[in-house]
């Protein structure tokens, strides 16, 4: 057997779960980088020698066909994740997100931003999908009981990516390229060398990724109190069968429409809180967009996890209707006091955050854990759609307002306005979402039967692996592997917390 197998992994009966997330962080805060793209913008730039204006539109799509393709491969890819299991699919992600990485590196090498395109764009972008989806639907099977926390755990990640990597990469520009005022010379060494990184951390979460037992459980977790909560179904529904549902469609457009507002602030971060208060230099602007990236992070957690106790259809509520009132503040009172500004922009970018993480959790709710990670990889192209409509509306917006002879704050209000709007969509969709009708669950005795034929062969494969009974406990390299795994997930994200603090005290000191 494969040790890359879906069987090959299976933990002994006696196991702790908590060995677990560190795997699924390594690869999110791994693929994470995405978010701190941005930071290569004006270097590339420099370095392919174009104007302001043109180049930040050339090396902007760069961004954006990643997250396309996220969604498009989560969407390809989810019923095969499911299939074959996180290990292999985190093997599979990692190696298109490292090649994306040497494919960028050689178009930087050779001038050739198109293969710059293909390499971070497309080739990384189907790495970002796979290893995306991966980690999600394994960490809720390890905790039924705390779907909500487990998502949070996972996709946490995701937003902690940019603290580490943005500092981490101007670091490595500097050290290439001999100086900060030569960050374009450093682009090729910061990417071979982000790609090794990678590697090594992906390789080592890969390795420790295990799925639960059969006969494992919680201690004290009751499946069937589990399926009492409002809005969670006591069947299961197919992937196909999932997007025949309103419900899906109803949580696509929720997803949309609060990513589509939480870009609204991202995607203007800096620009915005400089132009609309005088003082405020660029290396504080940084700052802000740092304190984004650690409420981003932190609302993954925290939002996620309240869901466990709200609600998955009430913390949306509080996403989509608290979105429309901080806006409000945002384009009243936030646009003349600086803390109302930060604050209000915070909280917002923390429910965009909060809305990633606890959408899986909502899917088990809505149709069970049957194929949920193949109908998560699937809602994702709500995401692949607001990285384009959102910064489409803000930047065109913007550029209007421009010529209207706007200024500061005045370019981004109608924006903001917009979201507005945007966000009441999402609040009603959300507000229509009912607990689904069992006519659209799989044929219990379908279920059964595959989850019969997936309990004896991972029992089987557990039993070869690790005694007849199954019931040995984890072993000791993989003990050590999760452990030293833990402390480079905290280290760094330790790091990027720190950096992040440090350069965003300059908001308020001048």
């Amino acid at each position: 057997m494969s040790v890359l197998e879906r069987d090959a992994i299976v933990a002994p009966v006696k196991f702790n779960r908590w060995l677990i997330p560190p795997a699924a962080l390594a690869i999110h805060l791994s693929i994470g980088q995405v978010y701190a793209f941005s930071v290569f913008k004006a270097p590339l730039i420099d370095h392919f020698g174009f104007d302001e204006g043109s180049g930040e539109v050339a090396t902007g799509w760069i961004f954006s066909l990643a997250i396309a393709m996220l969604g498009i491969s989560s969407a390809i890819a989810g019923a095969w994740v499911e299939k074959v299991g996180p290990r292999k699919s985190m093997v599979v992600s990692g190696a298109f997100w490292v090649a994306g990485f040497l494919v960028a590196t050689l178009g930087v090498a050779t001038s050739q931003l198109w293969l710059v395109y293909v390499g971070y764009g497309v080739i990384g972008g189907i790495g970002l999908g796979i290893g995306y989806i991966s980690p999600v639907s394994t960490l809720m099977k390890w905790f039924p009981d705390r779907p909500g926390l487990s998502t949070g755990l996972a996709i946490m990640g995701f937003g902690g990516g940019a603290l580490i990597a943005s500092p981490t990469s101007n670091a490595l520009m500097a050290l290439y390229g001999g100086g900060a005022d030569h960050l374009g010379d450093g682009i090729t060494g910061t990417f071979l060398t982000l790609a090794v990184i990678y590697l090594i951390v992906i390789a080592l979460g890969a390795y420790v990724i295990r799925l639960p037992h059969p006969d494992w459980a919680p201690a004290g977790f009751d499946a069937s109190r589990a399926t009492a909560k409002p809005m969670q179904s006591a069947g299961n529904v197919s992937v196909r069968g999932a997007m025949r549902t309103p419900q899906f469609w109803l949580l696509w457009i929720a997803l949309f429409t609060n990513v589509t507002a939480g870009i609204g602030i991202l995607e203007s971060a800096s620009p915005m809180i400089q132009g609309s208060f005088a003082g405020i230099t660029a290396v504080a602007a940084g700052g802000f967009v740092g304190l984004l990236s650690i409420f981003n992070m932190g609302g993954r957690f925290v939002w996620s996890t309240a869901s466990d106790y709200l609600g998955r259809k009430n913390t949306y509520l509080v996403f989509l209707g608290g979105g429309i009132l901080l806006y409000l503040l945002l384009v009243t009172i936030g646009s003349q006091a600086l803390a109302i500004f930060v604050l209000s922009a915070l909280v917002i970018i923390s429910f965009y955050g909060g809305g990633f993480a606890t959408a899986p959790a909502y899917l088990k709710d809505l149709f069970g854990v049957y194929q949920v990670g193949a109908i998560h990889g699937r809602l994702l192209t709500a995401w692949s759609a607001a990285g384009i409509v959102g910064p489409l509306i803000v930047n065109s917006v913007v550029e209007h307002q421009k010529s209207a002879g706007q200024e500061g704050f005045g370019l981004y209000r109608l924006a903001l306005i917009i979201m507005i709007g945007i966000l009441a969509v999402g609040f009603v969709a959300n507000l229509l979402i009912r607990r689904l009708d069992p006519r659209h669950f799989e044929a219990p005795e379908v279920v059964a039967k595959k989850a019969e034929h997936d309990r004896e062969a991972a029992a089987k494969a557990s039993a070869a692996r690790h005694g007849a009974d199954g019931a040995a406990s984890a072993s000791g390299a993989h003990t050590a592997a999760a452990g030293v795994l833990a402390l480079i997930v905290v280290a760094a994200l330790a790091y990027g917390v720190v950096k992040t603090l440090i350069t965003a005290v300059g908001l308020f000191t001048g």
